[in-house]
């Protein structure tokens, strides 16, 4: 019945809150997570950072992303939605702000080790928020809509790194500074109602019913619930941590940490090498900072690109699609080095990548059941942030021993194998609720009786 009364809600002032909220968090988010990728030729410059040197620090951050995801997730699932966003959007802000007193390498590898943790617990509560309080019709557009404004932080820092690095030797510390600047949110986010799916399954009852009745209140006058829409949410069996590795679950756990591992590091081969990799292979590093902030621009139209599909085509195919355009572009960024095309094709990866991170980021949470969602969804994030820490070593490898077009044939291949694997193992998702998509998952786990036959309905 709670899931019934949650998806067929209009969006309520309070969901635009809440969007908003997340938005702004995003915001920082994502411009905080390429800081780094941004400053490093300074530090290289004046810091005398190595191509080996920043590859380490990258890797102490997907670390902490990794670390952040697996067991953030756990505890989200533990304490409550809201609780984990509020106590990572604080983790991931002031340790951004103690980035800008970085002086070499070990303060460094400490300070976006923890810059990680928080920014990737954030990421899974927020993203499993979002699917389980929007409603079922909207939450893939909603999500899209988020991640469109957080993905302005990415040209955002892009051009303020441009503008503010090459001030001064010690100007770069300021971009870090700028990456704090989420806990301007914090306020907000305590306002947050808590989500009633989690209140359900924690059987908080009376919390939820009150969440959901303030959200009825906003929505004023309802359509009554059909029968068969209410009786889809049956009661699921409680579920430890241990069924993420078991019967049908397991497979979706083991699918999905392949397709999170791949798109990690092609997403990161492609947007935290680009200006080393450009300033490295001749050009001025206020020209790799210049290409990389003008191809950066397609972070959001990418993710408005997702809008018009993800909730009328599903997830599967345009992922399918999005991926395979991701790895051609890749290529054809790598075999040019005329400038106007390199700005044309890095525009194109960009697109593409924020496209197909705001069809997964919808994907992910959903095939998973509730009491283990952001466990799932956290453990799966975070093993592909943690394959990323041998990601930065591999990519410095193959330049170092192939040259500059050998680094985008991999970043290509990564892509290729994201394609693959959900061409051929991914389930379809769309306008169903949450408990819809799980029930496969709760029934395998709680052994059906013989005879009762299950699958998965088609969006």
């Amino acid at each position: 019945m709670t899931a019934a009364r949650l998806d067929r809600l209009p969006i309520t002032k309070a969901h635009k809150i809440a969007l908003v909220t997340l938005s702004f968090v995003f915001l920082f988010e994502f411009g905080d997570l390429n800081t780094f990728a941004y400053v490093a030729p300074a530090l290289a410059k004046h810091l005398k950072f190595s191509v080996q040197d920043i590859a380490v620090v990258t890797s102490a951050a997907f670390l902490g992303m990794a670390v952040g995801a697996i067991f953030g997730g756990r505890v989200s699932d533990m304490i409550g939605r809201k609780r984990a966003l509020l106590y990572s959007t604080l983790m991931f802000s002031v340790f951004s702000l103690l980035n800008a007193a970085g002086f070499n390498v070990p303060t460094f590898i400490v300070f976006r080790f923890l810059t990680g943790v928080g920014l990737s617990a954030m990421v899974v509560a927020a993203t499993t928020y979002i699917s389980e309080v929007m409603p079922a019709p909207r939450r893939g557009r909603m999500q899209s809509a988020v991640m469109a404004v957080g993905l302005a932080g990415i040209p955002f820092m892009s051009f303020s790194a441009r503008g503010i690095v090459p001030i001064g030797s010690e100007s770069w510390r300021l971009v870090f500074v700028l990456g704090s600047a989420a806990l301007l949110a914090v306020p907000a986010l305590l306002l947050l109602p808590e989500s009633p799916r989690w209140l359900v399954h924690k059987d908080r009852l009376q919390a939820a019913e009150a969440v959901i009745a303030r959200l009825e209140r906003l929505a004023g006058p309802l359509a009554p619930l059909e029968e068969t829409t209410a009786a889809v949410s049956a009661t699921q069996p409680k579920l430890g941590y241990r069924h993420l590795f078991r019967g049908r679950t397991g497979r979706t756990t083991l699918f999905l940490a392949v397709v999170w591992i791949f798109q990690t590091l092609g997403f990161y081969g492609f947007v935290a090498w680009v200006p080393t990799l450009l300033a490295q292979h001749g050009f001025s590093v206020a020209e790799s900072l210049g290409f990389s902030a003008l191809t950066t621009i397609g972070a959001v139209p990418g993710a408005l690109l997702a809008w018009p599909v993800t909730d009328r085509l599903g997830r599967k195919v345009p992922l399918v699609v999005v991926s395979l355009a991701t790895a051609a572009s890749g290529l054809a960024y790598g075999l040019t080095f005329n400038p106007v095309a390199i700005v044309a094709f890095g525009f194109c990866v960009n697109l593409l990548i924020q496209t197909f991170a705001t069809l997964l980021y919808a994907y992910s949470p959903e095939l998973f059941p509730t009491g283990l969602r952001n466990a799932g969804h956290g453990l799966v994030y975070g093993t592909g942030r943690l394959a990323n820490i041998f990601g930065p070593m591999i990519v410095a490898a193959i330049f170092a021993g192939m040259g500059y077009q050998a680094v985008f044939v991999y970043i290509a291949a990564c892509w290729l194998v994201v394609a693959l694997a959900i061409a051929f193992f991914g389930p379809r998702t769309g306008k169903q609720p949450l408990e819809a998509l799980s029930q496969e998952t709760v029934e395998t786990v709680s052994a059906p009786k013989p005879g009762t036959r299950t699958e998965s309905s088609p969006a």
